[in-house]
């Protein structure tokens, strides 16, 4: 059958859902009949302000508290969203952390918290997300995952690390659970406008918009975009890309 089964409810996590590209994912995805959970660490205003902006367009959501470095936290949060929403069958796994630094002076705590929150978080996020998926026997998954893992950047080997491992976990998972009716695809955006690059110089800003084609930065829009086409009924038989929405940043 294409598209979503028959009586599958379409209930998605956004992790880092509150803010900036998560936000604008959440509210793609609302707006084209997902019922969506905004998920959060530490700032329930923002994630009611995106719950509102949802409810505000008319679409159906909640938002849940989620450290996705905690097991049991992830656990909890989406036993919650079932529990209040309905089962679990679309994941957009957004929330990330990066921090630039040459590698000879990169500390390893910077670099267990990069691959801890990039790699370890959507890992754990994607277990608790497949059971309901598996017995749905139905699910979309997108990994955040950035044009840094495709080309690489200087002073970003951990953020590129970790981005990379996201590729190969989309890859590996797309072909275990493919058949049974869950998709699992990439988006790998290139310079955004958000709080995680908001610590660039003007000068690190111009160096990245003249190395993209476009020249431009991305809107959030056009990368929840693609977000809202790989969770769609329409992208039924995409699965196991790594899809780069960068400009032309790493053609």
């Amino acid at each position: 059958m294409d598209g979503a089964r028959a009586g599958v409810v379409k209930v998605a996590v956004v992790t880092g859902g509150s803010r900036g590209i998560g936000r604008a994912c959440a509210e793609a995805l609302a707006g084209s009949g997902w019922t969506v959970a905004v998920g959060y660490r530490s700032s329930d205003t923002d994630a009611k302000e995106t719950l509102h902006a949802i409810e505000g367009a008319g679409g159906v959501g909640g938002i849940v508290k989620l450290d996705i470095l905690d097991e049991g936290s992830v656990m909890e949060a989406f036993r919650e969203v079932g529990a209040t929403l309905g089962p679990v069958t679309g994941l957009v796994n957004n929330a990330g952390y990066s921090r630039d630094g040459l590698m000879l002076k990169y500390s390893m705590e910077e670099f267990e918290r990069t691959m801890d929150t990039n790699v370890r978080g959507a890992f754990l996020c994607t277990q608790a997300a497949l059971r309901s998926m598996l017995r749905a026997r139905w699910g979309r998954i997108v990994n955040m995952s950035s044009a840094v893992a495709l080309h690489g950047n200087a002073g970003q080997t951990a953020y590129a690390a970790s981005k990379s491992a996201l590729v190969g976990i989309t890859k590996s998972l797309a072909r275990e659970v493919g058949g049974k009716g869950v998709t699992v695809n990439a988006v790998c955006p290139g310079l955004l406008d958000t709080e995680m690059t908001s610590h660039l110089t003007e000068q690190a800003r111009a160096y990245y918009v003249d190395q993209t084609p476009l020249g431009r930065a991305a809107h959030l829009e056009e990368v929840a975009a693609v977000v809202r086409f790989l969770m769609s009924d329409d992208a039924a038989y995409v699965n196991g890309v790594a899809i780069p929405v960068d400009g032309g940043l790493t053609a």
